[in-house]
């Protein structure tokens, strides 16, 4: 079995002023560098007993500075890994969530669907978005096998995780959070995957809120 720490970015400006980032290079803001610091430290702490093997990072921005302070306290270097990028939202990305029905009411109203076929201007498919991030996986996954591993991602793509590893049809309701520099764990063996652990946000409990804007 591979046993994946997924791990989201860091909080970004846009993140807390609930705009749809998806392909879009965000930074992290002040207060995301501090998450990353407080994560760095903790798994420094972790892989005391728990050996760490390899770090990989969506090739955005957000996910690899996040990534980068954890991987100076272990000592590993940082892979990257384009296909655990958030999801294409075309021409929603930059938009405030609580307009995107005014000001951009089909690519709106294709995202919420949460039907996997349907198309979205400029942006992936959610089908397009879930096989992208399982095949990332597997094929990682397969790479390291009996091995523990980080894999620092976004929010979009812990959706799928969760979903995939529990069973959980794409159009479901999730009761499952995703939260900034959270540590969620996955155990893959072969094509089955399942839930660990999920949510552990216990090194930065007054530092991150529920924040599930990818």
């Amino acid at each position: 079995m591979t046993e994946i720490w997924f791990i989201r970015h860091g909080e970004t400006d846009w993140n807390r002023q609930r705009r749809l980032q998806g392909w879009q290079d965000i930074p992290l803001n002040e207060f995301g560098r501090n998450q990353a610091g407080l994560l760095a430290s903790r798994l420094r702490e972790d892989a005391r007993s728990t050996p760490i093997d390899a770090i990989y990072s969506s090739d955005l921005q957000r996910a690899h500075a996040t990534a980068t302070p954890v991987s100076e306290q272990l000592d590993l270097r940082v892979r990257v890994e384009p296909g655990i990028r958030e999801r294409g939202f075309g021409v929603l990305e930059g938009l405030d969530l609580e307009r995107i029905d005014v000001l951009a009411p089909e690519a709106a109203a294709a995202w919420r669907s949460r039907d996997p076929l349907r198309a979205l201007d400029g942006g992936e498919t959610l089908g397009q978005f879930q096989s992208r991030v399982i095949s990332t996986v597997d094929d990682v996954a397969s790479r390291h096998d009996g091995e523990r591993i980080l894999m620092f991602t976004h929010g979009g793509v812990l959706d799928i995780i969760w979903r995939h590893a529990s069973d959980v049809p794409l159009n479901a309701p999730r009761d499952a959070a995703l939260l900034n520099v959270s540590i969620n764990r996955v155990g893959v063996r072969g094509r089955q995957w399942e839930v660990l652990h999920w949510g552990d946000v216990g090194h930065v409990a007054t530092e991150v809120g529920d924040d599930v804007v990818p």
